[in-house]
């Protein structure tokens, strides 16, 4: 594994780690709430983004407005089904999902799911650096590589770690700001 290679991969990580957090409720209205929430259209499970416009008008509405009214109820029912904990209203036309203002044992929950997420950012970066480590050492067990070459390969991948782990940490503590800011 090549060092730019595993770099990469360590940037994917952390860009993962980023989508998880924009899952987590702040207090104000975001579209990205609802990424995770999958709808039954025609039978096949499919994210809401992909058959309705979602919109803020303001800070604490989320309106949703489907391409094809039949799938009113079934945006409405996946929302109802799903962990966002939100309560969908459904005029006929749009569904509007009201963000109530969270109460500060919600917002310790979120913070908590938010270290959570960073963590297994963080484990996911170590991997990358295992596997990494690991081609090097096999590299120099073949004669590909010297001992000094190995340890200086070894070192540059554990610098890039330390990098993105702290990346990971810097948007947890923005995340946890957003959170915990009222």
């Amino acid at each position: 594994m090549k060092l730019a290679e595993s770099e990469d991969h360590m940037q994917k990580a952390v860009e993962a780690t980023q989508r998880s957090f924009n899952t987590i409720r702040t207090g104000r209205a975001n579209a990205s709430l609802l990424d995770r929430v999958m709808v039954d259209y025609y039978g096949a499970p499919t994210p809401i983004k992909s058959i309705a416009n979602i919109g803020t008008p303001d800070a604490t509405t989320i309106n949703i407005q489907p391409f094809d009214r039949t799938a009113l109820t079934s945006i409405e029912k996946a929302i109802s089904l799903s962990d966002v904990g939100l309560v969908p209203n459904n005029d006929g036309s749009v569904i509007r999902l009201n963000i109530p203002p969270l109460t500060s044992e919600r917002r310790q929950e979120f913070v908590k799911m938010a270290a959570k997420f960073a963590e297994e950012g963080k484990v996911a970066i170590r991997n990358i650096r295992r596997d990494a480590v690991d081609s090097i050492r096999k590299q120099e067990k073949s004669s590909d590589l010297s001992k000094d070459e190995s340890r200086d390969l070894q070192d540059k991948i554990q610098k890039l770690t330390d990098k993105y782990i702290a990346k990971i940490e810097e948007v947890l503590a923005g995340k946890e700001r957003d959170i915990t800011t009222v």
